[in-house]
């Protein structure tokens, strides 16, 4: 692996020249395109400077989310830190009187009598200073797991309220994807900014101290720790570059060997005998990244050999005008034993420091997010309250809507273009048409999921744009192609049909009959208890029709007043499909409004109403009866799909045996 040094510097950060396998293989380096991967050199940016005006940005994070978390555990581990850093400079003047006595004139028992208070005090100091650690270790301990489950709360809760037009934009993804470090941040930084403020007060603490004692001590202070904190950072900052170029070099490797033992990718690896391509490029990068680890482990030697020098070279002049001044009486013995424990300490303090205030930066990072996510998200949440919707409605009508997906730049394609239908209470009502012709969108601005750019949706003459979000969406069903796999028990999976209340065997058992899914619970090892998830212990999993009945039946157990059901028997053999259609008459019959999506138009028989989408308009609208007839007068964009595809089964021969299912394939296109 070959390194532009000069390229790297100007840049701020180190960049490996990708290799032929990267090239051939992805085109380039593999980089991942996620939200937290923005902060991935942040860290670069901080300076010795930056770091002390940072530090009271940092230290407020954490504060208001401990505030939030326990606010009396957060007093106590403030009062324990100031505590210890008192103790600390009480224990070194405690320490610098008993020096002076023993080192004064005088009988050596004298002198030790006279230092005995002092030593008692620099004692009694240092047994306060480990009890206020104690104290504020526990306080800590306390506090993080706190801290994470209200920052967790608050990227949940948020999340959770965003319109689904906010999740499926692809930059507040990009901050739901940093936001979700943010807890996990959040609950480090707690011991990172104890840290700090221990080391901090430390600090403070011994270069009071020291000025106390003699003028030119603070400076000495400051002159012998300042090279070994900038030295701390500079080493840091180094191996945060060769770390991360190393991970986004070896990125490209680990996915190779990932595929290797993929169970998605055996088949076509084994059939093309693809191992071996993949095993040589895999030996290459290997290679590479042996040669970036010792290039690490040279660099990290040398690094420390000249933060080692630097930091000796300002000890020895520390030290030296320490020794001189003592030597020439100009600062007492005492006060120079005193001063080089004090410089001792507040050199590691400082350190400490550098290397704590580093850490909290990069974590403050996705903390900053994570506000910013909950303030982003505030603004894009689902409106609460709103008019009340008619409790019987006699239409539901869509009037000139206009809508257009906010994608990606260039993509102004209207997913609706005017459409305008009504939709008949306790009908069936189908909506077919070609893929991309509106109709998935339709439905998702019935559910309210979206609002029109403009136009309106209205039950009978209230606009569901003004209407109370909670109610709309507690009074539709839904049963989407697509509809989750909830990995929770087959009771659960049902019962999410209506979150909010108990569940309830008598409609689980209702639910489970309506979708013809006995035979399927009486299959399942624990029946209705068994859990639908793969790779634990006692999961099951079930195939698509299985997962189709289960959908039906919890569509059924919300009991909405309108239930929508998109592509519903895709997975369902034939006849389950002629059973379906029969249950769903008969809902109509009973009063609840049935919208229909699908591609199968000899289905749509069974509707009261169907509406034709072409280029996100309706182009046509009428029964089944009069979509298909030669003399309908529309543009005919039903009949000639249901021609083509009755076509298909023109010359098939008819079962045998009177079903429902046989009798409507006997009777053949109407």
């Amino acid at each position: 692996m070959r390194w532009s040094r000069k390229a790297a510097e100007a840049a701020g950060t180190a960049t490996a020249d990708e290799s032929p396998s990267e090239r051939l293989l992805f085109g380039g380096q593999l980089r991942y395109d996620l939200g937290w991967n923005s902060h991935q050199d942040a860290f670069l940016q901080l300076k010795l400077g930056a770091m002390a005006t940072r530090l009271p940005y940092l230290l407020g994070l954490t504060v208001g989310l401990a505030r939030k978390a326990d606010p009396r555990a957060l007093r106590r581990v403030a009062v324990a830190e100031v505590g210890r850093g008192g103790s600390q400079a009480l224990g070194l003047v405690a320490v610098n009187r008993a020096l002076a006595h023993v080192m004064g004139q005088g009988a050596v028992p004298d002198r030790l009598s006279a230092a005995a208070p002092a030593l008692a005090a620099a004692g009694i100091c240092a047994a306060a200073g480990a009890l206020f650690k104690a104290i504020s270790t526990a306080g800590a301990g306390r506090l993080e797991p706190k801290v994470e489950r209200v920052a967790t709360e608050m990227y949940l809760t948020q999340t959770a309220n965003v319109e689904l037009e906010a999740i499926e934009d692809d930059e507040f993804h990009r901050l739901l994807d940093s936001a979700q470090y943010g807890a996990g941040a959040a609950r480090r930084m707690v011991r990172y900014s104890t840290a700090i403020v221990s080391a901090a007060l430390s600090l403070i603490a011994m270069a009071g101290v020291l000025a106390v004692l003699h003028p030119l001590l603070f400076p000495m202070l400051i002159g012998m720790s300042l090279p070994s904190g900038w030295a701390a950072l500079a080493v840091a900052r180094r191996r945060y570059i060769s770390f991360h170029s190393f991970l986004q070099y070896a990125r490209a490797g680990q996915l190779i060997s990932r595929l290797l033992i993929s169970k998605e990718a055996a088949r076509e690896i084994r059939v093309h005998e693809a191992a071996g391509f993949l095993l040589h490029h895999y030996r290459s990068m290997s290679r590479d990244q042996e040669n970036e680890q010792k290039r690490l482990a040279t660099l990290a030697a040398r690094t420390g050999l000249f933060a080692a020098a630097w930091t000796g070279l300002a000890s020895i002049a520390a030290y030296g005008t320490l020794t001189a001044l003592v030597w020439s009486g100009a600062m007492a013995l005492s006060v120079g034993g005193t001063a080089v424990l004090a410089i001792r300490s507040g050199a590691g303090s400082l350190q400490n420091l550098v290397l704590q205030i580093n850490s909290a930066h990069e974590e403050s990072l996705f903390i900053a997010d994570l506000h910013r996510m909950c303030e982003e998200a505030a603004k894009r949440a689902i409106p609460q309250g709103g008019d009340a919707l008619p409790a019987a409605p006699a239409l539901i009508t869509m009037e000139d809507v206009h809508f257009t997906y906010q994608g990606k730049e260039g993509n102004k394609k209207p997913a609706l273009a005017g459409a305008n239908l009504t939709i008949p209470t306790g009908k069936v009502v189908a909506l077919v048409g070609e893929n991309a012709s509106g109709k998935s969108t339709l439905i998702k601005l019935l559910c309210g999921l979206y609002r029109p750019n403009s136009g309106r949706i209205l039950w009978d003459d209230v606009d569901i744009a003004t209407a109370s979000r909670h109610e709309l969406v507690s009074r539709i069903a839904l049963v989407d192609q697509d509809f989750y796999h909830w990995p929770f028990t087959a009771a659960v999976n049902i019962g999410l049909g209506r979150p909010d209340e108990p569940l309830c065997q008598e409609r689980l058992d209702e639910a489970v009959a309506y979708a013809g899914a006995e035979e399927l619970v009486k299959e399942l090892p624990s029946g209705l208890n068994t859990l639908l998830a793969r790779g634990y212990k006692g999961g099951h999993e079930l195939s698509g029709g299985q997962w189709q009945r289960l959908g039906i039946s919890r569509a059924h157990y919300r009991r909405g007043d309108i239930l929508i059901v998109d592509e519903p028997t895709a997975a369902l053999d034939a006849r389950s499909e002629q059973e379906f259609f029969e249950k769903i008459r008969a809902l109509a019959r009973d009063g609840q409004t049935i919208i229909l999506i699908t591609h199968r138009l000899g289905s749509v028989r069974v509707a009261d109403l169907i509406h034709v989408l072409h280029h996100g308009r309706v182009v046509e609208s009428g029964t089944f009866a009069e979509l298909i007839s030669d003399e309908w007068d529309g543009p005919g964009i039903f009949r000639d799909g249901y021609r083509i595809q009755a076509a298909q089964y023109a010359d098939v021969p008819a079962p045998s045996g009177n079903t429902p299912a046989t009798d409507a394939m006997k009777a053949g296109p109407r």
